[in-house]
């Protein structure tokens, strides 16, 4: 049976777009605008220089992917082309980076003039993206299927060997027809991202869900609270997404008595805030945020249904504007039998957006994804009678914080590396920002240096990853099997040692 109109492909979805309003204004920043029919000729241009330098369909092509127009029309060549996107964080490390490429052994790198000592020197071809702009050209939308897999999204992993989520054109253009629905968007409205073009929620809901309803795109380089507001009202932004902390960091900042004076009537975010405080940010904004739950494994999750607050909560599963029900979930025990309502369970996500699974790693993808399409989210939830569904806590081990995973393991290993250190055990610790700061317990053949060893890990992982609170002690604690008892390492906030932010403030002569 061929595809349905409207459920193809990343290039096919920017040709229609372009089609349905060649002239309408879709790309906005500080030095830009870019209409349908002009980026569709753009992305054109890129892919014919792309195609001159040997890449066809199939091919891996790394991108150190700034939030910029540039990286984004690059992202959407590739795809355009057939061949496979690996956008990786520009913060990384050289170390990060020699990793990912051993991994997936690139066919090209496109990064910029400041980012080119990141990947120089491994043997890899590059291209600054800048050299990607030609002539205007084409779209080529003939090359790329939808089950082909179309990007290749880094997540929670260690640094020789990256977790890399496969998602294909399909998921993508389901994601991105779904999001204007599920927030009740249209052509009027113009969405603006600060989010990493590296994960799954900027490209997939903000950038190709303004291409499916025909709304416009403002593109922020990056999420600066201060001046925030002031590109709302500059861009005429009336929606935008919020990760981590986000939302909390926004309303710490001073109060202006035209806060809510901007044209923003929506924000898209996820976990649920606290009630009381949700309402105090929609009103301190003027704005109304809705809540849900997804995955660079299935941006088919659960959001707030339409014209319900159900606080607190992940919401109803998403289903898809025209194809109907496309989504389906169950709550299972470690069995992996059905609980009963209210019960709490493991979430377990099936939809033609789930991924094929993971780059390279056929055990890792038998564990997550069951042979009849189960994606097992590793998330512990329970379910209501009317089909709501509300977090309880994470079954895997994963660390969220400034709206990135990460697993502690990588953290581990390379703090482990210094020679002053015997063992480590990194967890998540509650954070006034919301998502989890990160603590190191080190047990040292010394006094512990943590400057030297907060050093030591910053050149080793991106700034994300090192941890804040630090504490030396005599031995971890072990389970009878002789595991690491995290759970058993001391909670308590006066036993930290060592402030990694407290001590920066302190050498700056700030308050902390």
């Amino acid at each position: 049976m061929s595809e349905p109109a409207g459920h193809g492909t990343i290039p096919h979805l920017l040709a229609r777009a372009a089609a349905r309003d060649p002239d309408g204004t879709w790309l906005r920043t500080d030095d830009l605008e870019l209409t349908f029919a002009g980026a569709a000729a753009a992305v054109g241009g890129r892919a014919a220089v792309l195609r001159d330098r040997g890449i066809c369909a199939g091919d891996l092509v790394v991108l150190t992917a700034r939030t910029t127009p540039q990286y984004l029309l690059a992202w959407l060549a590739i795809t355009s082309l057939g061949a496979i996107a690996v956008p990786t964080n520009p913060a990384s490390t050289r170390a990060e980076v020699a990793g990912l490429l051993a991994q997936t052994a690139p066919r090209l790198i496109v990064t910029d003039a400041r980012l080119r000592p990141l990947v120089d020197g491994f043997g890899a071809d590059v291209l600054d993206v800048d050299d990607l702009a030609g002539d205007p050209a084409e779209l080529p939308t003939d090359a790329a299927a939808p089950d082909d897999v179309a990007v290749l999204i880094p997540t929670s992993g260690t640094t020789g060997r990256s977790k890399l989520v496969m998602q294909t054109h399909r998921a993508y253009v389901m994601a991105g027809e779904g999001f204007p629905f599920w927030m009740e968007l249209n052509s009027d409205d113009r969405l603006m991202t600060s989010l990493p073009l590296f994960h799954i929620n900027a490209p997939a809901y903000s950038v190709l869900g303004s291409l499916a309803c025909g709304a416009g795109l403002v593109l922020l380089p990056r999420f600066s609270a201060s001046g925030f507001l002031d590109a709302a009202r500059r861009h005429g932004a009336t929606q935008f997404n919020a990760i981590g902390a986000m939302l909390e960091i926004l309303m710490r900042q001073p109060r202006r008595p035209d806060d809510a004076d901007n044209p923003l009537r929506l924000c898209y975010t996820g976990p649920s805030p606290e009630r009381d405080r949700q309402l105090a940010i929609e009103r301190r904004f003027g704005l109304r945020i809705v809540c849900g739950y997804a995955m660079s494994e299935s941006p088919y999750g659960l959001i707030w249904a339409h014209g319900t607050r159900p606080f607190g909560t992940l919401g109803t599963l998403r289903q898809h504007p025209t194809r109907g029900v496309v989504n389906e979930a169950r709550v299972v025990d470690g069995a992996g039998h059905d609980v009963a309502s209210s019960e709490p369970g493991e979430l377990l996500l099936r939809s033609p957006a789930v991924t094929p699974g993971y780059w390279g790693m056929p055990e890792q993808t038998a564990e997550t994804i069951t042979a009849d399409g189960w994606l097992r989210t590793g998330d512990l939830v329970s379910r209501d009678a009317g089909g709501v569904y509300t977090f309880i806590a994470r079954k895997k081990e994963v660390l969220r914080r400034r709206g990135e995973n990460l697993s502690p393991a990588e953290v581990e290993d390379a703090i482990a590396a210094h020679p002053s250190v015997v063992e480590c055990a990194v967890v998540g610790v509650p954070s006034e920002l919301s998502d989890e700061e990160i603590k190191a317990f080190v047990v040292t053949d010394g006094p512990a240096d943590f400057v030297a060893l907060r050093a030591w890990t910053a050149q080793r992982l991106a700034a994300f990853k090192v941890p804040r609170y630090w504490q030396r002690l005599e031995a971890l604690p072990r389970t009878p099997t002789q595991r690491v008892a995290k759970h058993q390492l001391p909670a308590d906030r006066a036993e930290d040692e060592y402030d990694a932010q407290q001590a920066h403030a302190s050498e700056r002569g700030a308050t902390p």
